[in-house]
């Protein structure tokens, strides 16, 4: 039988690749805006630390010359249609795999870069950048789980996944609370 971690990759791509093709449009619609405009304040700056603007502006926006954000519209696109595929029952080859392996491994180190960016460099942060980094994180989780599910070294990897998420994400949480701390406790 397969593990439960296994069965649910198809619905993990096409609600996170949803919700990341999602936030990466909106950013891009974003983008866009503030590229017209440059005093436009993006919809998801709300206060000194959740500032989308300030993030936008920077060259860690743009990376590799252009948006980042379309490297989302690419690589969710791929994503969604991937999790779709699978729930219609489709059998994807070993390559497939080891290309979403690739391509959602080069994700998880890009958004992690960008987390150490937003946290020390640049002092802020995108809530919609913040849901890519989320999903993006799953994406590659249950990626990795599906490749490795028949290596016995994984099993306990396979039996508590949600257990390896959860301490993944508060690390992050740790990290955001630690970086904005004098911010927070201005709040109360």
């Amino acid at each position: 039988m397969t593990p439960f971690a296994v069965r649910a990759t198809p619905w993990v791509l096409l609600a996170g690749g949803a919700l990341g093709l999602l936030a990466s449009f909106v950013l891009t619609v974003e983008k866009i805006a503030l590229l017209k405009d440059f005093s436009y304040i993006p919809t998801c700056s709300v206060n000194p630390v959740l500032s989308c603007g300030s993030i936008m502006k920077t060259p860690q926006a743009e990376l590799f010359g252009f948006p980042n954000p379309l490297l989302g519209i690419a690589g969710f696109s791929v994503v969604v249609t991937t999790g779709a595929a699978l729930l219609g029952g489709a059998r994807l080859p070993r390559w497939y795999w080891l290309g979403l392996q690739i391509g959602s491994a080069l994700g998880v180190v890009f958004v992690h870069w960008l987390m150490v960016q937003s946290l020390y460099v640049i002092g802020a942060l995108c809530p919609y950048c913040m849901a890519v980094w989320a999903v993006t994180i799953a994406v590659f989780w249950y990626t990795t789980l599906h490749n490795l599910h028949k290596g016995p070294e994984v099993k306990a990897a396979i039996r508590y996944h949600s257990v390896v998420l959860v301490v993944w994400y508060a690390a992050i949480t740790v990290a955001v609370l630690q970086a904005f701390w004098s911010y927070w406790t201005t709040l109360g």
